[in-house]
């Protein structure tokens, strides 16, 4: 038997696969039978209940962080409850817990200081996703045009866009391409995130077209459909059950990557982070709540990636 080994997948690498959370990757050896089978997530891990280790994590995370939310902005209160169940004394644990009543709660404070800056995070996602959404399909059909100048500029735009960190492109949006005509930071933003995206939407609907039988193009064709109707009537609404997870992913990696828009003044939940912090040095307090605040939403998103994943998969088999 040959030894087991692990290859890092990479984007160039699933060319010719269809789409989807986890790829399948079998390693051959000549004249042997392939020695493994590796599963490797392209984004967030999915909690699916055929994964009991990864399902029961999930519900404990999924538990563990609304509630530990709900202790660190109550704590004090909570405090105050049991020194007053208790026999005053000048010292020991009454005077500690008065103390710590008494104090005030930064938790609570930045947690209702949010929510405007967690409005505009959602709105900078919903936003990206639609213009990365559009891009990509626009994308991933130049991709796979047989007119030689729309194919080269699609895969240009590709391969640049996914050469350059996202980190970058908001810096040159923002500052080079700035200094030459004013750019609000929240344009800046949905343009970074977008055209980011958009170059890998556009490689997630190539493989979701290429993945369809060809046979069914043949079919369209043999009926009288031009091109243009097979691909309207036929490929791409088999194509969109392939990469709707997928586009689930992208959407919650784009939600993590909109932390990065406060860099560019846009007042996001990171930003306002920031502003609290600097004005009351509650750094531990601030960011341990966006932490938290960030894991909650990408943990329930993900469940709805798969929950969406399975009713898709129960629709196919019907």
């Amino acid at each position: 038997m040959t030894k087991p080994y692990k290859k890092r997948r990479t984007e160039q690498d699933s060319d010719r696969e269809a789409p989807g959370l986890e790829r399948v990757i079998k390693r051959e050896s000549p004249g042997r039978e392939p020695s493994i089978t590796i599963a490797i997530a392209d984004g967030p891990a999915i909690p699916r209940p055929n994964d009991p280790g990864l399902y029961s994590a999930w519900k404990f995370v999924m538990v563990a962080v609304p509630c530990l939310l709900l202790f660190l902005t109550t704590y004090d209160r909570l405090a105050g409850l049991i020194a007053s169940a208790l026999p005053e004394s000048p010292g020991g644990l009454y005077a500690w817990l008065k103390e710590v009543s008494t104090k005030g709660n930064n938790y609570r404070d930045f947690f209702f200081f949010m929510p405007d800056g967690l409005a505009v995070t959602f709105q900078i996602t919903i936003y990206s996703i639609g213009v990365a959404l559009v891009l990509g399909i626009i994308t991933g059909l130049c991709r796979i045009s047989k007119i030689r100048i729309v194919n080269f500029t699609a895969s240009v735009y590709v391969e640049v866009v996914r050469g350059i960190p996202l980190l970058v492109q908001l810096f040159y949006i923002y500052y080079a391409i700035g200094n030459l005509v004013t750019v609000p930071p929240m344009v800046t933003a949905v343009s970074a995130i977008s055209f980011c995206y958009g170059a890998y939407m556009g490689e997630v609907v190539r493989s979701g077209i290429e993945a369809i039988d060809r046979g069914q193009r043949e079919a369209a064709m043999s009926l009288g459909l031009t091109p243009f109707q097979t691909m309207i009537h036929v490929i791409l609404p088999q194509a969109i059950r392939t990469i709707l997870p997928p586009i689930g992913n992208e959407f919650i990696a784009m939600l993590k990557d909109s932390s990065m828009v406060s860099i560019v003044a846009v007042p996001d939940i990171m930003r306002r982070a920031r502003e609290f912090a600097s004005t009351s040095f509650a750094y531990f307090e601030a960011y341990t709540t966006v932490t938290l605040v960030y894991l909650f939403m990408t943990l329930l998103l993900s469940k709805l990636v798969s929950i969406t994943e399975t009713r898709m998969g129960k629709n196919e088999r019907r």
